[in-house]
């Protein structure tokens, strides 16, 4: 079994524009889905993917790739609150909603596979306020009140915990991305929340929110390096006997090592401006200690491959924001993680 996840090019600057560029010649579209045919998983975590009700978008493009399955659930992203979060005189903008986003669903996830997800066992975690994360670090300061802490919630995105049933028995995602832990003012809002929004995970592994399954696969966008950030946070959930650490590495990354690199650039799946931030490793697949690991990779492509031109052409979108946006919109893109596993004793 092959799982990814892929923080996509699938944001759009508007409900419904993901929709129509489906049904055009788009360049960066067409790219990004040959790299998920090469990488060729089972299981796909998509993160950044704008989210209709329906599934309009997210159902053809799952056909598209040949997956007989989809699911999604509304983000958090673009839920706007009635508070102004970041403290600039204003509200009900993208940066005053539960997680960045310009509109209702934007930069949502989704999830993809050849086999059918168990949407009636679905545990949706999203809606916990971060006040009430087991263990939570709260921010001080004037940007963060008794009202803001009775509407602001743990997840940017979201948490979901989603059974798949797969051929040789259950597997359980535990899906996610984080927000960048920078972006605020020196109350470390983002940071705290950004490592608060993995220990969740911990905290579902500790048995706090119900059974916890044997096959599972911790998965998305941590925006968290070991390296980097609140980097204990990581550090620690990768040393956590529970889960495996696959490592997956790419020539590309080696080959693109920043002048003041700290960590391996190999296990690198960002591809950042030197030193704001540099590149890091943010995106990971995590299985349970119960799976082994039989390869594991990341589609950055060497600069001497011929594929370079495809990771090129799957760029970003034009940036949405100006000024104070959040510079993950004019980033390079991730890149894209894969994992091979199989159980260590077959299941029935």
């Amino acid at each position: 079994m092959r799982v990814a996840t892929f923080a996509s090019p699938f944001g759009r600057g508007g409900p419904g524009l993901l929709l129509r560029d489906l049904g055009r010649d788009d360049p960066q579209i067409s790219a990004a889905v040959s790299i998920i045919e090469k990488a060729a998983p089972d299981i796909l975590l998509l993160t950044d993917i704008d989210f209709d009700l329906d599934g309009l978008a997210l159902g053809p493009l799952a056909a598209r790739m040949g997956f007989a399955h989809s699911f999604a659930l509304a983000p958090n992203t673009g839920m706007v609150t009635d508070y102004d979060l970041d403290g600039n005189g204003r509200v009900a903008e993208a940066r005053d909603a539960q997680g960045f986003g310009m509109f209702s669903g934007d930069s949502g996830m989704g999830i993809l596979s050849h086999w059918p997800i168990v949407q009636t066992d679905v545990q949706d975690l999203s809606a916990m306020l971060l006040r009430d994360a087991p263990g939570a670090t709260l921010p001080q300061g004037p940007l963060w009140t008794d009202d803001i802490a009775a509407v602001q919630r743990l997840s940017s995105t979201g948490h979901w915990v989603v059974p798949i049933m797969t051929p040789g028995g259950p597997l359980v995602l535990m899906a996610y991305p984080a927000t960048p832990p920078v972006f605020d003012g020196p109350e470390d809002r983002n940071g705290l929340r950004n490592r608060d929004e993995l220990r969740l995970w911990s905290s579902v592994l500790d048995g706090d929110f119900g059974p916890v399954a044997q096959d599972f696969i911790v998965l998305g966008n941590a925006n968290l390096d070991p390296g980097d950030g609140l980097r204990e946070a990581m550090a620690e959930f990768l040393a956590d006997p529970r889960v495996v650490d696959p490592q997956p590495r790419s020539a590309g990354g080696k080959a693109a090592s920043d002048p003041d690199q700290t960590g391996d650039p190999a296990l690198d799946t960002a591809d950042w401006p030197d030193g704001m931030p540099g590149n890091l490793r943010v995106s990971y697949v995590l299985p349970a200690a119960t799976w082994t690991v039989t390869a594991s990779g990341v589609f950055w492509p060497a600069p001497n491959d011929p594929d370079v031109a495809l990771a090129a052409a799957a760029g970003p979108h034009t940036p949405r924001m100006g000024g104070s946006a959040p510079l993950r919109r004019d980033l390079k893109p991730h890149r894209l993680g894969v994992t091979r596993c199989q159980p260590h004793q077959p299941r029935t």
